[in-house]
């Protein structure tokens, strides 16, 4: 059975804001706290979503690089630092895919590693969608119902029919008085300097590496031959898309970016199947940033974030499904090490957690043996 590139319908539309619970926090502090000009944001997003899928034919989440993301939002960096870590970015990663770095990295990564980081972005995921579910109890369990009931439901994708219900509520809550008219904007030319380059790096981009590397790289390479065996999208692959990317859409305006696990699973949760996903996601970004540049962060802060929290828990838990191909031998210790240790530190320390307890297992099973 010939399996198709690309599908234009209601269940490829609702997988195409399946990652929208990662979009929308680090979208509004962007925006509002470091000034970011929406029409760049949103219009080099949609741009590279459509060349994504038009390329690979899948469904690929383009996401904030989260590390960098919360540093610029906390630290309040100028526009010109974010273009100037996202340029270093794109820099770094295509040295790491021309060297083949990036696929060494991949091949002495066990399976019970990479399930271990897709079990801790799962419960990470599911912790913040529980504050999030917490805003409004009763919403957020409605949401989580309507989800189970109609996830695989092609004329009324769960979805839409949440994002139907948060524009009522929006509208009876009269919080469209708050959101300016359509206006048309474009994105500028913009430009930073090599000094910012290696500030952003030092402060933020060098500890991003290991979580794109896990997450964005191994992990969703990972996910893909896990949802479409017949299809091949390697590691390095994923690393030049990512550094080409990066050192082009902080000229006009972008955010670094990078792939990740986590928006690919609530990509395919929610009904995305075909490059065609990628495509629609990129139209809709595209039309909020020519037209809604000037109301988007108050569109995004006010849509009920219970109902966005209920569908990053559902894809929190689809994330840890996966574990189902873990052998209850030798593989479980290096994945509970590397959960464990990734919950109490971060992802990289659970990397490197897992990789040593797998090893250190090796050695014994062959000394064993020998």
């Amino acid at each position: 059975m010939k399996i198709k590139s690309f599908e234009f319908n209601l269940r490829e539309l609702a997988g195409s804001m399946g990652d929208f619970g990662t979009l929308f926090p680090m979208a509004i502090g962007y925006i509002v706290v470091c000034g970011l000009n929406p029409a760049g944001f949103l219009v080099m997003m949609g741009i590279t979503n459509i060349v994504t899928g038009l390329i690979y034919r899948l469904p690929m989440p383009i996401e904030p690089m989260k590390i960098i993301a919360i540093v610029a939002i906390t630290q309040q960096w100028t526009p010109s630092m974010i273009y100037a870590s996202g340029f270093g970015m794109g820099i770094v990663w295509i040295t790491l895919a021309s060297t083949g770095i990036i696929t060494w990295i991949a091949r002495v990564t066990p399976k019970p590693v990479i399930r271990g980081i897709q079990v801790t972005l799962g419960i990470l995921l599911a912790i913040e969608a529980y504050k999030m579910i917490s805003t409004w109890w009763m919403i957020g369990i409605i949401s989580i119902l309507i989800v189970l009931l109609l996830r695989q439901n092609r004329y009324a994708p769960a979805a839409i029919v949440l994002m139907t219900i948060g524009i009522v509520i929006m509208l009876f809550k009269g919080q469209f008085a708050q959101i300016s008219a359509p206006v048309f904007s474009y994105p500028t030319l913009t430009s930073f300097s090599l000094t910012e380059v290696w500030q952003t790096l030092l402060l933020a981009g060098f500890t991003q590496v290991p979580l794109t590397a896990t997450n964005a790289t191994i992990a969703t390479s990972s996910l893909i031959k896990d949802y479409w065996p017949e299809r091949n999208v390697s590691v390095r692959q994923l690393a030049w898309n990512q550094g080409t990317m990066n050192v082009i859409l902080p000229f006009l305006g972008g955010m670094p970016t990078c792939h990740g696990a986590g928006g690919l699973a609530g990509q395919y949760y929610f009904g995305a199947r075909t490059g065609g996903t990628n495509i629609i996601e990129g139209l809709i970004e595209m039309a909020m940033g020519l037209f809604l540049s000037a109301s988007i962060a108050s569109l995004f802060a006010v849509f009920p974030r219970a109902i966005i929290g209920a569908m990053m828990f559902m894809i929190g838990i689809e994330l840890t499904k996966f574990v189902r191909d873990v052998h209850l031998g030798k593989d479980i210790i290096p994945m509970i090490a590397t959960v464990f240790v990734a919950l109490v530190t971060n992802m990289f320390f659970g990397f490197l957690a897992g990789l040593l307890a797998y090893y250190l297992l090796l050695l014994l099973v062959t000394d064993k043996k020998e």
